[in-house]
């Protein structure tokens, strides 16, 4: 009982962090009405802002890392990608009012990762002291890409399977429109610019010096997007909305027990589990929803994106957050 209070203290602290405060405030503004914007200029430019700072680090410490260490996480960040899509394309067609396409993309974007989920988790951990391999994040492609086209060529089956075609589904195109995403684009270049130049001092005076400022302005519009989205998904089966308020969790428990796994077999720190953990349970916002288009287009856009940016964003950035930085707590102390 002790240690059950302790961890919802430590809960309920994790969730009153400026970063989700940044969030919540904006999700209260649009209730209310308000006529604030932030043109999509500013928006695209923060991202790739955030993005970047990522990817250098990551690139940076990849370049002072073992490898070896590195082999076990990314295999567990592609096999979480791939489960996550097969549960929930499964799990979505036995729910009534929920066409198979739709619920194929629906599993594909909540298989992707969210780079603005991965950079709130980054922040908070930093303000907490807690220590990861600072490649870490550098998982994100390992789950985002093959979840993606997984999605694709499950929902392009399904419709030829339908149509009575034979025609063999081509997975390059699907790859290379994912590796083309403007956020996985900027994360990719800062990796490899981290890798294989020396930007320690434009990353120390630029970029790192930004990242929450900038983190607090996209919090604030994603909070405001999500409860403009919720309009949309008033449109479509409010499965949708049961199923993005549940799956995040759970897809980050799977993650969490897999980074335990890592964790015993070669050391893969407990801030790192939780990094993979959150990385699992966002859903992609950024570059996911164009690539799913343009793989799936008879998929519905307002049921995937709209579950995935109205309620699966805040879900994992409200909750997944504090309650894996919490579990991790719990399970590996302090």
């Amino acid at each position: 009982m002790e240690a059950l209070l302790e961890f919802a203290t430590r809960f309920v602290a994790q969730v009153q962090s400026p970063t989700l405060a940044f969030l919540i405030g904006g999700i209260l503004i649009a209730a209310l009405g308000t006529r604030l914007e932030i043109p999509e200029a500013i928006y695209k430019f923060i991202v790739f802002m955030l993005l970047m700072r990522v990817g250098l680090e990551g690139g940076m410490s990849i370049r002072e890392a073992n490898l070896a260490d590195m082999l076990l996480p990314a295999f567990f960040a592609i096999l979480i990608g791939v489960i996550i899509v097969l549960v929930g394309r499964y799990t979505l067609a036995l729910l009534p009012s929920i066409r198979t396409e739709d619920g194929i993309a629906t599993a594909g974007l909540f298989g992707a990762v969210s780079g603005s989920t991965l950079a709130a988790a980054i922040v908070v951990m930093e303000s907490e002291n807690i220590n990861y391999e600072h490649w870490a994040p550098a998982l994100y492609p390992f789950m985002d890409i093959p979840a993606l086209v997984v999605a694709i060529v499950l929902a392009n089956l399904y419709l030829k399977r339908k149509d009575g075609s034979d025609e063999k589904v081509k997975v390059w195109p699907i790859i290379k429109e994912s590796l083309q995403g403007s956020a996985l684009s900027a994360m990719l270049f800062g990796i490899a610019l981290g890798l294989l130049t020396r930007p320690e001092k434009v990353y120390e005076g630029f970029y790192d010096p930004l990242f929450r400022g900038l983190l607090s302005i996209l919090m604030l519009v994603m909070g405001m997007e999500a409860y403009t989205r919720l309009h949309e998904l008033r449109r479509v089966a409010h499965w949708y909305a049961v199923y993005a308020a549940l799956a995040p969790i759970f897809h980050g428990l799977i993650a969490f027990g897999l980074g335990y796994i890592a964790h015993v077999l070669t050391g893969f720190s407990p801030g790192g589990v939780v990094l993979l953990a959150v990385i699992a349970s966002s859903s992609s916002d950024i570059s996911g929803p164009p690539t799913l288009r343009a793989g799936i287009p008879t998929a519905n856009p307002s049921a995937y994106v709209g579950a995935s940016t109205s309620v699966g964003t805040p879900v994992a950035i409200a909750i997944s957050i504090p309650l894996y930085i919490g579990l991790a707590q719990a399970v590996f102390g302090n």
